[in-house]
């Protein structure tokens, strides 16, 4: 039982997913919802029976076909959790970027492969660039405003990232030391464990991309729209988002000076001074 099934399939020669066969899901589902995730107030995901459901079913396929693991556990609090907080990350900064938007959809229900999942970089420049900004400044503020709003995000994805993984370890643990009962739950198992941690490593990724599009329009506007007054504030901003997608792609784990991997732990240097702990009972 120590050969993941999907290698085994591979090795016996199973014929992988064709493209015909790939171009037919993909083209079923655009047809389907255009595949951009609906959104709501402050652009939460809003509840849908194509994205839910139906997509997520054709995705299953996909992946199977492409020999990747897929899971029919049901979710734990966190990795429900770590998916929904994903979710703000991977999306396209501007979330009526429908052909970014089209992409994550189809990789986020995995009817595309999740590492395929990168949103075009040049793509947030047109946004920016339209006519919905009266103000050249307000480009400006738009970037420090969406790279200061994403650094703060990723912290919380990273506390829920740890727990997701320790239960993994845990999970693999049990597995190897007690005999479980049927193959499909060992298999169950070795690709939940699989699956969160691509979530977590496309997180990391989809954050790479979207500090390029930000230096991209930066770039762009610094020449087409010169300012004095903004550009230190949107440089900074773009930094600090750099510093959090390190943590991100270092595993959510900083290392102290004896080379142990530890939790990050909240700044009170800039914010929420005190609130991290209770204090001091005299």
């Amino acid at each position: 039982m120590g050969t993941w099934p999907w290698a085994t399939e591979k090795a016996a020669g199973k014929p992988a997913l064709t493209s015909l066969r790939l171009c037919a899901l993909v083209l079923l589902c655009v047809s389907a919802a255009a595949c951009t995730r609906p959104t709501g107030d402050f652009d939460r995901a809003e509840p849908s029976v194509i994205h839910d459901k139906v997509m997520p079913a054709a995705g299953d396929r996909a992946a199977k076909l492409r020999f990747d693991p897929v899971s029919t556990f049901n979710y734990t609090n966190d990795e429900e959790l770590l998916r929904d907080r994903g979710w703000t990350l991977i999306r396209p900064p501007w979330t009526k970027d429908w052909i970014g938007g089209t992409i994550v959809e189809l990789s986020r229900t995995r009817v595309l492969p999740e590492a395929e999942g990168r949103v075009p970089p040049d793509l947030y420049y047109h946004f920016l660039s339209s006519d919905k900004f009266r103000s050249s400044d307000a480009r400006y503020d738009r970037i420090a405003s969406d790279a200061t709003g994403d650094a703060d995000l990723v912290l919380p994805f990273c506390e829920v990232a740890l727990r997701v993984r320790e239960a993994d370890s845990e999970r693999l643990r049990v597995l190897a030391n007690k005999k479980v009962t049927t193959q499909e739950l060992y298999n169950g198992a070795k690709a939940r464990v699989w699956e969160n941690r691509m979530m977590i490593n496309w997180v990391a990724q989809a954050l790479r991309f979207r500090i390029e599009a930000y230096k991209n329009a930066l770039d762009k506007l610094e020449i087409e729209t010169p300012t004095e007054n903004r550009m230190w504030k949107t440089n900074n901003a773009i930094r600090t988002l750099e510093g959090q997608v390190r943590l991100a792609e270092n595993g959510c784990t900083t290392s102290n000076r004896y080379g142990i991997a530890e939790a990050p732990k909240r700044s009170r240097i800039y914010k929420s001074w005190g609130q991290e702990r209770p204090p001091v009972q005299k």
